[in-house]
């Protein structure tokens, strides 16, 4: 041991009790602040918020909660407030100064003792995290996020997309330079960096980044336990869809249109288009025959529905219209939108789900049943996070698989569903032990007044 290692673990050690004393002499409990609930079109993006806060009110109950939040529309407003009667709520942006500009807001930050940035693509409140830390030298921490660095448009590659493989390979070869100043300052003054997959971690430490925890930490949606069973199972009876005999199926386009669901149109959107409406018919044609493999050879019905609001039409339109006389009258087709916790209580009594989004099979897995994401090329490498839970040969390329590759991957499933359950089972116990170690990092980060 040298001098320097020695001296340290000697102030540790005297830090120690301190620090003990503080915690058992705290006058309140520990207040956190989470940044989440990006939008409400999306049960993936809405189903985030319940998945951290349940996995905070069971491993760090007296934990006092706050929601920053974004956009609370499609009744997801109501849906908090009434699973969680003690949350309170706060919107409001940053100023030009760094600090909030809405007085609310600048409350919750006064009153916080840690922010906490929640699941989410693109690590989008990074710029937020650093203004928190500027103005306020208040700690903070992430919470399973994906930050790619090789999808999207201007980002090094064509618009259409590339498999996961080829986004590895292609990070693997960013100089050490790559990364954005600013993203490793908040890095690096972070509590913890949970990636949601591992292909984030690993790129993060390939640029050089060190912070005191940079681990791989499961997209928090995998931690949602709300769901309506009541509303469900009506759902379900009203439509004749026996428990263990459906199929749900969800299609999607390769870019999500946000201009249709409120967004103002830019000009990147008649390119997003052109690519949509050249691989709609394709990659959703996959799916419509997976439908009609399923339909023929089990006699069960398919439920086709929605991730995210604009899939009700395209369910109908590629899924539903064009299906063989025969097999049409064995589909449902789901008219409206729903919250995650109905989508739960109807999945929950699927015999699988098969989407083409990526957070409908997370949802799926925490309620017990198997899922397959279909991943589309032009997505980004969040979907790595299913070889990283477990569930590789239940993800899939779309340019890579087919209908008949998809529906023989399904039929062992139906063959012997209890031991498909089983398996998720054991896929949920790990990703619990890896939920638990996020939110003890928190525990132990979060000060006590």
């Amino acid at each position: 041991m040298n001098r320097r290692t020695f001296l340290a673990q000697t102030a540790a050690a005297a830090l120690a009790p301190s620090v003990f004393a503080a915690t058992a002499k705290s006058s309140r409990p520990p207040r956190i602040l989470l940044r989440g609930s990006w939008q409400s079109v999306n049960i993936g993006d809405i189903g985030h918020t319940p998945g951290a806060l349940r996995l905070i009110g069971k491993y760090f109950p007296e934990a006092e909660m706050t929601l920053w939040h974004g956009t609370l529309g499609h009744g997801s407003d109501a849906f908090l407030r009434k699973a969680f009667p003690r949350l309170k709520f706060v919107s409001g942006a940053i100023g030009a100064n760094g600090r909030p500009a809405a007085p609310a807001l600048a409350a919750a930050w006064q009153d916080a003792d840690f922010l906490l940035h929640g699941s989410g693509s693109g690590f989008g409140a990074r710029a937020q995290l650093a203004a928190w830390h500027r103005a306020t030298g208040k700690p903070f921490g992430v919470f399973g996020v994906s930050d790619d660095p090789i999808s999207g448009f201007g980002a090094g590659r064509e618009p259409e997309g590339g498999s996961l493989a080829t986004l590895r390979a292609a990070a693997a070869k960013l100089p050490a330079t790559r990364l954005a100043e600013e993203t490793r300052w908040v890095i690096e003054r972070s509590a913890f960096m949970f990636c949601r997959e591992t292909l984030t971690r690993d790129y993060l430490k390939a640029q050089g980044v060190r912070a005191p925890i940079l681990e791989f930490g499961p997209d928090s949606q995998l931690g949602m336990s709300d769901r309506d069973d009541a509303r469900g199972a009506a759902y379900l009876q009203a439509q004749g869809l026996a428990e263990g005999r459906f199929l749900c199926v969800i299609p999607r386009l390769r870019y999500t249109p946000y201009y249709r669901m409120g967004r103002t149109r830019d000009a990147l959107d008649d390119t997003k288009d052109a690519i949509n409406l050249r691989w709609k018919e394709r990659d959703n044609a996959k799916l419509r025959d997976l439908i009609v493999r399923y339909v023929r050879a089990t006699g069960n019905k398919v439920l086709a529905c929605a991730e995210v609001t604009y899939q009700i039409e395209l369910a109908k339109e590629m899924l539903v219209d064009p299906l063989p006389p025969d097999v049409k009258p064995h589909v449902v087709w789901r008219d409206t939108f729903w919250l995650p916790d109905e989508a739960a209580a109807v999945f929950a009594r699927a015999e699988a789900i098969v989407c083409m989004d990526c957070h409908s099979p997370l949802i799926a897995y925490h309620h017990g049943t198997p899922a397959f994401y279909v991943r589309n090329a032009t997505d980004t490498w969040k979907g790595w996070m299913y070889a990283d839970i477990g569930v590789s040969d239940w993800l899939f390329e779309a340019d890579e698989t087919s209908g008949e590759e998809l529906w023989t991957r399904l039929a062992q499933i139906h063959a012997n569903p209890a031991a498909a359950r089983a398996r998720v089972k054991t896929v949920m116990a790990g990703v619990e032990k890896a939920q638990r170690r996020m939110v003890e990092a928190l525990q132990r980060a979060v000060p006590r007044m």
